[in-house]
């Protein structure tokens, strides 16, 4: 658990003591496929940590429930995993097979008040986490849909990938209809491009799952 938690973006600055402070304060939970880790309005009031396997979050709308990104523990990918509740954000969390560690109320603020490093770390997941809707939201405007679906599936390689010599094995459990929300598109329209990339033999998909074969191809039509 120590090593994970070193691991997480927020946490890596942290001295021994301080880390060790940090993991006394924290306790796990083990949640199945489908357990809720915290929902929508929630109190922003408890960071989480996911320490193995992935969760997923959903924003909801009036009509239907949005994914917005997996988030996989910090072994398992370089991507920033602390998940925090609140209003602001209004996540809802769904985990596959996962394990998150929660530190009590309040102690992360108290951490970086005492640790400059984990302000500035967290000053810094702001700033990554503005850049990233930034780019959604230019997506949105200026690109088509297969190529947000090609940007999506080089990110989710980044994040889940496993390269082998010829390819990229890329398991990233979300359903068609995730994966369709995941680029603001519809179902079929994603569908459809993700066909044209498996007949130009620049992909392979599987259940919940591809196999990138030509990233620099897909790499250019996410431009």
């Amino acid at each position: 658990m120590d090593d994970v938690l070193r691991r997480a973006p927020l946490f890596a600055a942290l001295d021994d003591e301080q880390a060790a402070e940090l993991r006394a304060s924290m306790s796990e939970a083990t949640l199945a496929r489908g357990d809720a880790l915290f929902h929508e309005g929630d109190p922003g009031d408890r960071l989480y940590v996911v320490t193995e396997g992935k969760v997923k979050l959903h924003r909801t709308s009036p009509t239907a429930a949005r994914t917005c990104w997996p988030s996989s523990a910090p072994a398992s990918s370089s991507a920033s995993c602390p998940l925090r509740p609140g209003p602001a954000h209004r996540h809802r969390d769904r985990a596959d097979r996962g394990q998150a560690a929660r530190p009590g109320p309040r102690r992360p603020p108290a951490l970086a008040e005492r640790a400059p490093e984990v302000a500035t770390a967290l000053l810094r997941a702001v700033a990554r986490r503005l850049r990233k809707t930034n780019d959604q939201m230019s997506d949105l405007v200026f690109s088509d849909v297969p190529g947000r679906v090609a940007r999506a599936l080089l990110d989710l390689s980044r994040r889940f990938g496993v390269q082998s010599e010829e390819s990229i094995h890329v398991v990233h459990d979300l359903t068609q209809e995730e994966l369709a929300q995941l680029v603001g598109a519809s179902r079929e329209t994603v569908n459809k491009a993700l066909a044209d990339f498996a007949q130009r033999g620049w992909l392979r998909l599987e259940a919940r799952a591809v196999i990138l074969l030509d990233v620099e191809r897909l790499a250019k039509r996410s431009r």
